[in-house]
């Protein structure tokens, strides 16, 4: 009996003890000072622009970066691990683009969009199709037929109210289903800038080449096809094939939930046209960062936190895919609670709900908590939209609720978005600190809340938010529709 009280009496004072946790402001104060005195996250990236260059998914650059990230976090003293994959991947190689009447055309600048085909030789007559969306095919379907479409990337000025804004891949598969030998994508920058990115919705090569010119030669090219015929001979050569890419996965186990799993991720990979400083070095290195701090802290919340670098990203959401695809399999999707995706973000002014209004009342408390900390810069704003074409779409395709923060960068680094002049000299490492401060807070807050704001879907769900959404006809274009109606 008194073994018992010895040491129940020893028991209880190693409890009382043991040091008490944290509130959330005093984490939340804890995680701004660790930031702002000690971010590597401009640092990190600045060397790995320098050393590295373009970290183009499969190629000896996009394995350094993987290489790159991985020691950094192990340096952190973080569990990290690589999640490998074999995809089909694609590079580019010549292109040569020439327009004018028939007989007389002339070279004009272009690039070749990604996973075009390999090897494509094509000349036919230019038709203007406007903003390429469905309604421009509906009102004239035989337009393009073994003829070469013009659209533009983006909305044209005094297009009908509701023209739904789709992404260059969806407006080649358009183009593909009516009939075009070819598409001609026409930028939307000044300057004569140059954009590539992928023309594929699934990540596969398509059947067509697709190419992007200036806007200035596009715009003088729309007002000439009013007055006469114009035709384009499209020549290029690329690369496809299998490779070998890693997404780079740090592990900070739950104190309470280990079982429950709240992911922050960007997309480390980048196109090889300049070293994607903005797209998406900012993202991902913000999200090195944020691990840092949660390392330097020793920050334990209840779930656990995995922190990712998506490899091919920008060759059709390839890694995120494989890694919601490998938890599908070995049945731990249930287990994924929340996603928060970094893509080009920095500077937060507020959060995302991901399309779950329900869950602003909590993105709102916690905002509030954030102003405390800093109110100069958050300003708790809340959106409530749901969109595609970034490493948080394969999840919330399985009904996982997610995040992202709203950003406020300058304006002028996406005149450089997928073009050349995508490189550090845009960074700006004020906005990169404030994304790893604000971000890491509201990680933790969702990592250690008794309650998440949002819970998993079940597949009707789903269906239903995405419909409501609007997103049903771009997700059938892209071949991720999996429901039949």
């Amino acid at each position: 009996m008194k073994k018992s009280i010895i040491l129940l009496f020893v028991f209880a004072i190693a409890v009382s003890c043991s040091p008490k946790k944290d509130d959330q402001a005093t984490v939340f104060k804890k995680i701004n000072e660790e930031a702002l005195a000690n971010s590597r996250a401009y640092e990190t990236l600045e060397e790995a622009t320098k050393t590295i260059g373009h970290r183009l998914t499969g190629s000896e650059e996009g394995a350094k970066a993987e290489e790159y990230t991985y020691n950094l976090m192990k340096s952190y003293g973080l569990e990290v691990e690589y999640q490998p994959f074999e995809v089909e991947s694609w590079s580019r190689g010549d292109i040569e683009v020439q327009i004018g009447a028939q007989g007389n055309l002339e070279a004009m600048p272009a690039v070749t969009l990604a996973h075009s085909p390999v090897s494509a030789e094509i000349t036919g007559e230019i038709v203007d199709m406007g903003n390429g969306v469905d309604a421009d095919y509906e009102a004239r379907p035989d337009a393009v037929k073994g003829k070469i479409a013009l659209v533009y990337i983006g909305t044209l000025p005094n297009s009908p109210k509701g023209t739904p804004g789709l992404h260059r891949s969806e407006k080649t598969a358009l183009a593909t289903k009516y009939g075009a030998i070819g598409i001609i994508i026409i930028n939307q920058v000044d300057g004569g800038v140059l954009l590539t990115g992928t023309a594929s919705v699934t990540g596969s090569l398509i059947p067509i080449p697709a190419v992007c010119i200036g806007k200035e030669d596009g715009m003088a090219l729309k007002e000439t096809l009013e007055k006469t015929k114009q035709f384009a001979s499209i020549k290029m050569t690329n690369q496809s094939g299998l490779i070998n890419a890693r997404n780079v996965i740090a592990t900070i186990k739950g104190s309470e939930l280990p079982n429950e799993k709240v992911i922050v991720g960007g997309h480390l990979d980048s196109w090889d046209l300049a070293t994607g400083a903005i797209d998406n070095g900012i993202g991902s290195f913000a999200v090195l960062d944020m691990a840092r701090t949660f390392a330097a802290l020793d920050l334990k919340p209840k779930r656990t936190v995995q922190f990712v670098m998506f490899m091919g990203e920008e060759e059709g959401l390839l890694g995120s895919r494989y890694l919601v695809n490998q938890a599908i399999e070995n049945g731990t999707i249930d287990q994924i609670k929340y996603v928060m995706n970094q893509d080009m973000s920095g500077n937060p002014v507020g959060f995302g709900t991901g399309g779950r209004p329900a869950a602003e009342a909590f993105f709102k408390q916690i905002g509030q908590e954030i102003m405390a900390v800093d109110s100069s810069t958050f300003k708790n704003q809340v959106s409530n939209g749901a969109g595609l074409h970034s490493d948080h779409q394969p999840f919330m395709l399985q009904g996982v609720p997610y995040t992202s923060p709203s950003s406020n960068l300058d304006r002028s680094i996406y005149g450089c978005y997928h073009s050349d002049c995508d490189d550090f000299d845009l960074v700006n490492k004020e906005h990169m600190v404030n994304n790893v401060r604000f971000s890491s807070m509201m990680l933790y807050a969702l990592a250690d809340t008794d309650t998440l704001p949002a819970q998993k879907l079940n597949d009707a769900e789903t269906k239903a938010f995405l419909e409501n959404h609007d997103l049903k006809l771009k997700l059938q274009i892209g071949g991720d529709w999996r429901w039949d109606d």
